[in-house]
């Protein structure tokens, strides 16, 4: 087993290394800097982008609480709760680097919101690895990732490259929906992950539609701001998944209850309601 993890690191570095060596670089484009929304209220410069993180900070902080306080997310694994632990204050710390960021846009600014990303990217990855394939493995990956996060961050603000830093933000985005089709859930209501993983990419579209929203709303809110608010939601997501998932008796993925619940659908003549109670958990069918 610990040669397999050996492998597979091998495997990545190496990946990782043969991507660098055949792509072009990507430097940083100014003109990210030059959002729609630039209006100023009460004295505060590019007013909706900056507070429209306030929601960032806020669910960072209830969930880093609920983390702590009498386990009120009856965490099983001491990884979990490391995992968490540094999901939660990456997000709360999205709500104050990018705000920071937004009162003057710029490269350097720009490093304080996206490190706080990175840890809350990367962070999940270890939880899924935790919680879905092997404890040991997952927990001793926070570390490693984490730092594989400030590393990206570090060489596109040295090296004006944002090919690492690209992979750290989108690998999440492809292998946390497949992980949480795939692989079988350790607890219950798997599908707030693709709830989640459905509001970020909302958030992606506004962002890459920042003028064209602007526009279409009559100058009353941005691309952006709107961006800053979907992904909030993430985090809002996965909190209300802790606090309301149990242990999974029957440890089935997704995509086998999914399957389930058609051949459900077709033997009972497509009833609606035969499908329903399936999408969070598969019960244990009782025999006759």
């Amino acid at each position: 087993m610990r040669k397999r993890t050996i492998y597979a690191w091998g495997v990545a570095i190496i990946s990782f290394v043969v991507l660098m060596i055949v792509t072009p670089t990507i430097p940083q484009n100014q003109e990210y800097h030059d959002f729609a929304d630039q209006r100023e209220f009460f004295g505060i410069p590019n007013t909706l982008n900056v507070i429209s993180n306030f929601p960032f900070l806020v669910s960072g902080i209830i969930g880093l609480v609920f983390c702590y306080y009498k386990n009120y997310f009856k965490f099983s694994l001491q990884g979990e709760l490391w995992g968490w632990t540094c999901f939660f204050i990456g997000v709360a710390a999205v709500g104050i680097g990018s705000s920071y960021y937004h009162l003057d846009p710029n490269d350097a600014r720009l490093v304080w919101d996206r490190l706080p990303m990175t840890v809350a990217f990367t962070s999940i990855i270890a939880i899924f690895i935790i919680e879905r394939i092997d404890e040991q493995k997952g927990t001793v990956s926070i570390i490693p990732l984490l730092l594989a996060g400030v590393i990206s961050i570090l060489y596109w603000r040295f090296f004006d490259d944002l090919r690492p830093y690209a992979l750290v933000q989108f690998v999440p985005c492809i292998a946390i929906p497949l992980m949480a089709i795939l692989l079988p859930p350790m607890y219950t209501h798997s599908t707030y992950w693709l709830w989640a993983a459905g509001f970020y990419l909302l958030a992606k579209v506004e962002e890459a539609m920042d003028k064209v929203i602007y526009k279409w709303t009559h100058h009353i809110v941005s691309g952006h701001t709107l961006k800053h608010l979907c992904a909030a939601m993430v985090p809002v997501f996965l909190t209300l998944m802790l606090a309301k998932r149990t242990i999974e008796t029957e440890r089935i993925s997704l995509l086998k209850t999914w399957k389930v619940s058609w051949t459900k659908v077709k033997e009972n003549g497509s009833k609606v309601e035969s499908c329903t109670y399936t999408y969070t958990s598969v019960q244990p069918e009782e025999s006759n």
